[in-house]
């Protein structure tokens, strides 16, 4: 062979193998990725989307591809970007129902904040998953923060968060510290909120946060104020909580300790630890222990600080231990919104003695109810109409009944004309996701339209919307399905209503969620015109 033959074959061989090289370290080195946006990271799809996809989970299908079909069509108009951050992917069925729900609520809360003519800009909404349990929210934050600066993207707002954990906490502050507004529609841990009153005059922990949902500390005042709890008696108390390290937990517990009651002490605080929020490990083991210390003290009503998977194992063990003659309340916070859900034709039938009637009883603060405003309005005109021998007239009506009233069935009427989009499922308005994340989603479409002026194309800025929080009081009050949202100085709802709802395992079938009233936090209904009071604490 020639010379020149050989050094030929040779460059060619050479040029193969490095070809060959770089086409391998490229697919290697390439992240293994689900669609677009979105990387697969420890077999969990992890990233931020707005097409249809659904990252895997077959219950979210529908609702994300009509979440799509809306961005299509607003595309054309003036938008900015929302995005929805929320873990959306789990083995449980009963927790990827819970995350439809959350979607229909996004859905329906975009349809109404883009329905307005001549009110830029629409809302572009997108899915944002962090994984279980947010732990690899870092890598969402990051596309994130490049779409807020993108001219393209013009990310507005992060919202969703449906986790009181350590590391939403930190998704959390690392968003606002980049000067992203974040609406927090669904976390109820105090650690993820800002300080009112004397407190809040320094720099906020999150600054441009805001939350509609109150938090454990309001929740069981409400519930405290609502139970009559300051003339309960210790000796028939106890609090049982879970020691994971948990913000919701942690939060819960102690504001449930710190409720004020009457008489000799009853039985000491009763921990236990559960290796996650949705695992079980040991914890029936220790329950069945603590059922038989409270039912060899004087406590019928206990305060539980705990995930739902948890309460329900707990309110199962406790009517296991037949104590004689003897009911139970449980009381816990609004994660519990979820129990129901989770019971089983056989659950029920453990909740229910051999006579038929319940042996315990779980009340919860669930954040909306929809039978809240109507048996609550009918409740307020029968008073009314005792006192002063009239009907009222539409003046008198409490506006903190009739505006959420309004506000439920405008969103009853969206869900019937949306009848001909598939949402996975009808919406169940009755475990509040659906409502609360609606709430939010108009909250932010409510603060884009008061931001907006001159040019339809120009774009609020992250600061317009971050600054607009505080001003959603009194007269620019947000009417929400579950109550007035009025936002104080510091991001938070202003004395923001709680649904007190029990679960009764009534005698035969499944059990019923019901409605019981409202509770607040201040102990007292919201002012008129939800004008909020100065040196609010």
């Amino acid at each position: 062979m020639p010379r020149w033959r050989k050094i030929l074959y040779a460059l060619l061989v050479t040029a193969a193998v490095v070809a060959g090289s770089l086409y391998g370290w490229s697919v290697l080195g390439r992240p293994d990725t689900c669609t677009d946006g979105v990387e697969r990271i420890g077999g969990e799809c992890v990233g931020v989307n707005g097409e249809g996809y659904d990252f895997g989970t077959p219950e979210i299908r529908q609702v994300a591809r009509a979440i799509a079909q809306e961005n299509r069509r607003i595309e054309g108009r003036p938008h900015v970007t929302v995005a929805m951050m929320l873990p959306l992917q789990s083995d449980t069925a009963a927790q990827r129902r819970e995350m439809r729900s959350d979607l229909q609520g996004a859905y329906l809360g975009q349809l109404k904040a883009n329905e307005g003519e001549g009110e830029p800009p629409k809302i572009r909404l997108v899915l944002a998953n962090p994984g279980r349990d947010y732990q690899h929210q870092s890598t969402v934050v990051d596309t994130l923060l490049r779409m807020a600066g993108s001219d393209r993207d013009r990310l507005r707002a992060v919202t969703g968060f449906n986790l009181s954990l350590d590391a939403t906490q930190a998704a959390v502050r690392r968003l606002t510290q980049h000067g992203i507004p974040v609406l927090a529609s669904r976390i109820t841990g105090d650690q993820i909120a800002n300080a009112d009153g004397a407190d809040g005059m320094a720099k906020p922990r999150f600054p441009g946060l805001a939350r509609i949902i109150p938090t454990n500390h309001d929740v069981a005042q409400a519930l405290a104020g609502f139970n009559g709890a300051q003339g309960r008696e210790d000796r028939r108390t106890v609090l049982v909580y879970d020691k994971r390290p948990d913000a919701y937990d942690e939060s819960l517990a102690k504001a449930f300790s710190g409720i004020k009651e009457t008489g000799p002490p009853g039985p000491a605080a009763m921990p236990f630890t559960s290796p996650a929020i949705d695992e079980a490990g040991s914890t029936g083991n220790q329950f069945t222990q603590m059922a038989n210390n409270i039912c060899d003290s004087e406590a019928d009503t206990v305060y539980f600080a705990g995930r739902t998977l948890h309460l329900r194992l707990f309110a199962l063990k406790l009517a296991q231990v037949g104590c004689e003659n003897r009911h139970y309340t449980i009381i816990s916070g609004s994660d519990a919104a979820s129990l129901r859900q989770n019971m089983t034709d056989k659950d029920w039938q453990q909740l229910r003695g051999a006579d038929g009637t319940a042996k315990v009883t779980v009340q919860y603060a669930a954040p909306a109810h929809p039978d809240a405003w109507s048996s609550q309005l009918a409740m307020w005109k029968r008073k009314f109409r005792t006192a002063h021998h009239r009907e009222p007239t539409a003046d008198e009506l409490p506006q903190y009944l009739t505006e959420p009233e309004s506000a439920l069935a405008g969103l009853k009427k969206l869900i019937s004309t949306t009848e001909d989009t598939d949402l996975g499922g009808t919406p169940n308005l009755e475990d509040s996701r659906t409502m609360l994340v609606y709430d939010g989603l108009v909250t932010i479409g409510t603060a884009l339209h008061q931001v907006q002026s001159g040019d339809a194309g120009r774009v609020p800025s992250l600061d317009d919307v971050a600054g607009e929080w505080s001003q959603l009081q009194s007269r620019h009050r947000v009417p929400g399905t579950s109550g007035l949202i009025c936002l104080t100085s510091a991001g938070n709802p202003y004395d923001k209503p709680v649904a007190v709802v029990e679960l009764d395992p009534g005698q035969a079938g499944e059990g019923r969620l019901k409605f019981v009233g409202l509770g607040w936090p201040t102990g007292h209904e919201q002012p008129r015109n939800c004008v909020i009071p100065s040196g609010t604490p």
